[in-house]
């Protein structure tokens, strides 16, 4: 009899339509003659009955079998056999034509249809008891494989609780399992994590909290709203804190079964542990995915950004966009800065995000309406991010007049950064380096790791610096200053506090170690090329010290 036992579906009880389809059912040439948009039903028992009332015997779910002889004759009798059937639940009536009836009466197919009870017709005699015997073990090998399944969830969850398991990956878990979009929101509807397997976020996200505020809160793991979604309370220290929430495959699905109950009970108790043990807010990590995303440009397309930013209570359209970074000290606190920031920013009404994208680098997106004067709102970001992280270096890029240019302002941050040497200057008034401020010795500090950058500042310089480390000479700041002087002596000799004669002296000494003619303009800009390439070479080893001194 294996060839009978093929199971329905994964993930849930075999139905109407799967139980019609065995073998042992097929040779009877089945017919749904009426209620065939309900054959989806869950089959849970098989019950053969030649009663008038049979439904006194039913829980509810049942395939009833019959050959029709208790059929009653009068259409109300029918119709009361009908009715009770549908009340209790009953998943579906099968009624064989071979002894009583050999077409089904018209008042059963009538009644039936009114209660939407689906009613399949047998052309040919088939054995009762050997379909009760094969469809009650394949609902027993659903049953046991749903225990089985339901096991491994318990168990997983056990596992990501026990190793500490961040919400991101807890909710990737419960995506994983259900096959459904998960998304984990606060008290105030902010979608903080979410999870689409095989679709965008920006598709579950948009709209969510006027959507999440539609959907009422429950007290425990079930359907809500009118979009149908199940959702969990998350609790902290008692209260609650906010809630998983799982979303339909599709509106018209309502098919949440007993395993995706599991699936978000459970998660919503491993993300209650891990609110409890885990000290970062959960709306820092997001506030820093998203980012990331951002930077990095790992969004699937410009509206999974859109929906995502939004869904964090920052608006997404008709906004003007600043991207900052902030490099930090290397002995300072990156997590404390972050925290500090965030709440003075919140605290002002700023709409911002701000997360670590690095260990020493703290990124902010600041979103302003399209009129505000951009460099002003930056200013007072600037000095609060000074306020919180005293010594940090802050960058801005560009602004970006939509969201999908937000990565292009971020790279211009970035390059300014790499840019910025220590002991540039700021603009007066200004607490915050731009693309505008990056001249010659920006440019050079930014490469200063490029092989042929170092080799031209040894190619002109060399010589000299050679000669001063021998013999404890300072030819290099007394050319430094004649070419700070645009190659006028005099003011190079009082800028450096030595007399003519004694300047004149150097510079012919400096012209013969580099075989240089030091009237000549080109010469001269070669040479202060290569001076602040070896500034930009000598902050970089000031920096490395200095991270290297973090370290220890």
């Amino acid at each position: 009899m294996s060839e009978n036992r093929e199971p329905g579906p994964a993930g849930r009880s075999p139905t109407v339509a799967d139980v019609l389809a065995l073998p042992v059912l097929a040779g009877g040439g089945p017919r749904v003659v009426a209620g065939e948009e309900h054959v989806d039903r869950p089959v849970r028992w098989v019950h053969i009955t030649e009663l008038t009332d049979p439904a006194s015997f039913l829980k509810g779910g049942e395939l009833v079998l019959t050959t029709g002889m208790p059929l009653p004759e009068d259409p109300a009798g029918v119709r009361r056999y009908v009715d009770e059937l549908a009340a209790v639940g009953a998943a579906a009536l099968v009624i064989e034509l071979v002894r009583r009836y050999h077409r089904p009466p018209d008042a059963l197919v009538r009644a039936c249809r009114a209660r939407g009870l689906p009613l399949v017709t047998l052309a040919r005699d088939v054995n009762f008891l050997e379909v009760t015997q094969v469809v009650h073990t394949l609902i027993l090998g659903h049953q046991a494989e749903a225990m089985r399944r339901t096991q491994g969830v318990h168990e997983a969850f056990t596992a990501l609780t026990l190793r500490g398991a961040d919400p991101e990956e807890v909710v990737r878990a419960a995506a994983g399992m259900s096959g459904r979009t998960v998304v984990l929101e606060d008290l105030v509807h902010r979608a903080l994590v979410c999870e689409a397997p095989g679709s965008t976020a920006g598709a579950a996200l948009t709209d969510w909290e006027r959507r999440s505020r539609t959907t009422p809160v429950t007290d425990r793991a079930e359907v809500s709203g009118s979009e149908g979604w199940l959702t969990a309370p998350v609790e902290y220290q008692g209260e609650r804190w906010g809630r998983v929430v799982m979303l339909p495959v599709a509106p018209s699905d309502r098919g949440f079964g007993p395993e995706d109950v599991t699936v978000l009970e459970r998660t919503a108790m491993a993300l209650t542990i891990a609110r409890l043990t885990r000290p970062t807010p959960w709306e820092r990590t997001a506030h820093r995915g998203v980012l990331r995303d951002l930077v990095e440009q790992r969004h699937r397309d410009p509206g999974d950004a859109r929906a995502r930013v939004a869904a964090l209570g920052l608006p997404a359209e008709h906004t003007r966009f600043v991207a900052v970074l902030a490099d930090l000290p290397a002995r300072g606190d990156a997590g404390a800065a972050e925290t500090r920031l965030s709440g003075e920013l919140t605290a002002t009404g700023a709409q911002v995000l701000v997360g670590l994208l690095s260990p020493t680098r703290l990124g902010v997106l600041l979103a302003l309406r399209p009129s505000r004067p951009w460099r002003e709102a930056v200013e007072r970001l600037s000095r609060a991010v000074l306020d919180a992280a005293p010594g940090a270096t802050v960058c801005v890029g560009s602004p970006a007049d939509d969201l999908a240019d937000v990565t292009r302002s971020f790279r211009e941050a970035a390059r300014v950064a790499e840019a910025t040497a220590p002991g540039l200057p700021l603009p007066s008034g200004r607490s915050f380096h731009e693309r505008s401020d990056i001249g010659l010795r920006g440019l050079l500090f930014a490469l200063r790791d490029d092989l042929r950058v170092q080799d031209y500042a040894e190619r002109q310089l060399g010589p000299l610096l050679d000669h001063d480390a021998r013999h404890g000479t300072d030819l290099v700041t007394t050319l430094r200053s004649y070419l700070d002087a645009a190659g006028n002596k005099t003011v190079a000799a009082r800028s450096a506090g030595l007399s003519r004669e004694t300047v004149y002296q150097r510079l012919r000494a400096i012209e013969r170690l580099l075989g240089r003619d030091l009237e000549s303009g080109e010469q001269r800009t070669e040479l202060h090329v290569a001076l602040h390439a070896v500034d930009a070479l000598r902050a970089r080893r000031q920096l490395g010290d200095r991270d290297r001194g973090g370290d220890r």
